[in-house]
């Protein structure tokens, strides 16, 4: 059995701290599946095709890990994608008891999938996708928080 992971979230717009998980993810998984989650209660900042792009740019020489974007429950996209795993990024004791909960509820409606738990560098803990938004909205400088292919995109 192919150990498939599902890194569920908005990725809006992917920051230095997503790729840090995914990064130190890899040697974990056979497959990660970066799942860009479109949510009706979200206005997102970038469409989900520039979310995606983005993914398969940073990771193009990576066979390991690719994109997609879904809706609805996230156990429900696992099961279609046939991932056993949710990785989840833990910034702060705070992260950690909203996502316990998630865990709990998806485990709940899916025994047979683990959520796994990877703690961020320190250096990026205050790189929120929420404060590099408001960073860019405001024209300030966001480049220190993102890939060099997200700021790139920026500058076109």
């Amino acid at each position: 059995m192919k150990r498939i992971c599902l890194f569920p979230g908005t990725f809006d717009p992917v920051t230095l701290g997503h790729v840090d998980i995914i990064d130190r993810a890899i040697p974990l998984f056979d497959k990660i599946i970066v799942g860009i989650g479109l949510n009706t209660s979200k206005a997102p900042m970038f469409s989900a095709e520039q979310r995606l792009q983005w993914i398969s740019e940073i990771y193009k020489d990576e066979e390991r890990v690719e994109g997609a974007v879904y809706e609805g429950l996230t156990v429900n996209f696992c099961k279609l994608i046939g991932a056993h795993f949710i990785l989840r990024g833990i910034r702060y004791v705070s992260d950690f008891e909203y996502e316990k909960t998630i865990a709990d509820a998806n485990r709940t409606m899916d025994k047979s999938i683990e959520t796994i738990f990877l703690t961020g560098e320190p250096k990026y803990t205050s790189v929120a996708s929420t404060i590099v938004r408001d960073i860019i909205r405001n024209g300030g400088n966001a480049e220190p928080f993102l890939p060099e292919v997200v700021s790139k995109s920026f500058q076109r």
